[in-house]
């Protein structure tokens, strides 16, 4: 077994999470000043988002500099402390790594605009004629170079020029750049839109492309193939066949993938077209990943990411049953096979926070799709409810830490507004409170640790009612039953198994051999005789 298979993986989004100096941005002496909160959670590895220096375009996922750390989190010196301090206390530190582009700030980019014959210049993917080809944040994905009379290709902001992965001196000077920090004593990376780098704009093709796995088998043995670390790859329309690929260990290329199949349920023709969640859909798909990647390969599992909104607003019940909602996501998933991940936050049942204008959006997707939406003849108000709905500014409001001003985050003013319920909800209070959610999340991290079943058992979909998600996890002698309502309405279960001990629960009733009442997101786990 390796120790990810295990570990619980906390994602840290560095510039709300804690700011040490009063500048109101989060910063790496900061997430260090909270190392001791971690430990107490459980967690086993922190995923940084990007600290490495950057003009902020999209932030901090257009990179200038992947050997230097940006100056408002800090300087190499802290890395490294972070680094050692996370080991201290048996936390790895995963980097956030982004390959399939930089930022045009990058000194590869700017070699590369000086002239065709430069060395540079094919790092980067250039063409004569643009296609039709979209941007994610909207627009055309080529831009046009004045002085080159070419256009280059950006399949994100005009700022972050894709590379050229077809270019041997590029890729290797990526794997050099990876082993400097593998050298730092890193757990590893996260891939960001890894899908990505294979891609053959010509012929149109973005993810997936024919070379993909060659790359990254390449990527594999040039870095961290030989090591053990843990390696997760951002791949956006991943299907569980191509997960595989990935995540196979004999093909030797990344440890798992984040999919997002159950995240995309409540799109209807585009993310800002939002309809309700389709509980039994929601199931077939968990399950879908869970069964196919059963006996090759590997699952993430996950609600939250510094791109999605809160699980809790999202698909639970931010009001009054915020805590049991917030509860029952957690016990769903973490008792999956797979490797957990936690956003901050997520252990303290944060919800989004709502905006009344455009001018509190930071977010540059966000701000695109308000102009996109308005131009298709929604009125604002409509506009606005898609971005409180889905909006990625919800998952980067600034760390709950207390009551005090700015929630504890920061002693000046917070680059994004803090969401106004800090004063109830926040980490001390959840501390103090022996019933909070913070508890559940810790209990699931403990239960992950000391049994294998949580790790290498076998997953059962039941049969149910369409609301309740039930499921049974078996290994060697031992039998588990999580069962969840995912609904704000009263729901049955017919339980066929004897119970002999429940091992957690949101504050649901005990189940009993027979038709079972369950009340409005209850959740529990119990051992089956």
């Amino acid at each position: 077994m390796k120790w990810w298979q295990k570990a619980v993986v906390y994602q840290i989004y560095p510039r709300s999470f804690q700011d040490s100096n009063g500048d109101g941005i989060g910063d790496l002496p900061g997430i260090i000043s909270r190392l001791d909160y971690l430990a107490k959670l459980g967690i086993g590895a922190i995923w940084l988002s990007p600290v490495y220096q950057s003009p902020n375009v999209d932030n901090g996922y257009d990179i200038s500099d992947y050997q230097a750390i940006a100056k408002e989190y800090g300087s190499m010196e802290d890395m490294d402390l972070l680094i050692k301090e996370a080991r201290k206390r048996q936390i790895r530190i995963v980097m956030d790594l982004v390959v399939n582009h930089t930022s045009d700030q990058h000194p590869w980019f700017i070699e590369a605009k000086r002239s065709k014959t430069n060395p540079y210049h094919d790092f980067y993917v250039w063409s004569d004629q643009a296609n039709d080809l979209g941007s994610t944040f909207g627009g055309s994905a080529w831009e046009y170079d004045e002085h080159l009379k070419q256009y280059y290709l950006h399949l994100f902001t005009k700022q972050q020029p894709d590379l050229n992965w077809a270019n041997e001196n590029l890729r290797k000077a990526i794997y050099q750049m990876m082993n400097f920090w593998i050298a730092k004593g890193i757990g590893g990376f996260r891939m960001d839109v890894i899908d990505l780098i294979g891609k053959q704009p010509a012929q149109k093709i973005t993810a997936n492309g024919p070379k993909l796995h060659t790359y990254l088998q390449e990527m594999n043995q040039a870095t961290f193939g030989n090591s053990d670390l843990m390696t997760v790859g951002e791949t956006w329309g991943a299907s569980p066949k191509e997960a595989k690929l990935y995540s196979d260990p004999k093909r030797q290329e990344l440890a798992m993938v984040f999919q997002f199949e159950h995240m995309t349920l409540d799109q209807g023709q585009s993310k800002w077209d939002v309809k309700s969640l389709d509980v039994a859909k929601l199931k077939q798909v968990l399950s879908k990943w869970q069964q196919e990647l059963s006996q090759t390969g590997w699952n993430s599992l996950f609600w939250n990411n510094h791109d999605l909104p809160r699980i809790v607003s999202r698909w639970g019940d931010e009001g009054q049953y915020r805590l049991k909602s917030a509860k029952l996501f957690a016990i769903l998933l973490h008792l999956m096979k797979g490797t957990p991940y936690i956003y901050q936050g997520e252990e303290i049942g944060m919800t989004n926070r709502k905006v009344t204008s455009i001018d509190q959006v930071d977010d540059i997707e966000s701000r695109n799709a308000y102009q996109e939406l308005l131009a298709q003849g929604l009125s604002q108000k409509e506009a606005l409810s898609a971005i409180n709905k889905v909006g990625r500014d919800n998952a980067r409001t600034p760390m709950q830490w207390d009551a005090s001003p700015n929630a504890g985050f920061s002693q000046g003013q917070p680059w994004l507004a803090v969401n106004p319920n800090y004063q109830t909800i926040n980490v001390a209070q959840a501390l103090a409170d022996p019933n909070s959610i913070f508890y559940t999340y810790q209990k699931l991290i403990e239960l992950r640790n000391n049994n294998p079943l949580v790790v290498l058992g076998d997953y059962q979909l039941l049969k149910t009612s369409p609301e309740v998600f039930a499921y049974y996890r078996t290994y060697q002698e031992q039998k588990w039953l999580v069962v969840a309502n995912l609904s704000h309405k009263e729901n049955s279960i017919e339980i066929t198994d004897e119970i002999s001990q429940v091992i957690l629960d949101n504050g649901a009733k005990p189940l009993v051999k027979g038709r079972n009442l369950l009340e409005p997101y209850d959740a529990l786990v119990v051992k089956l005789a």
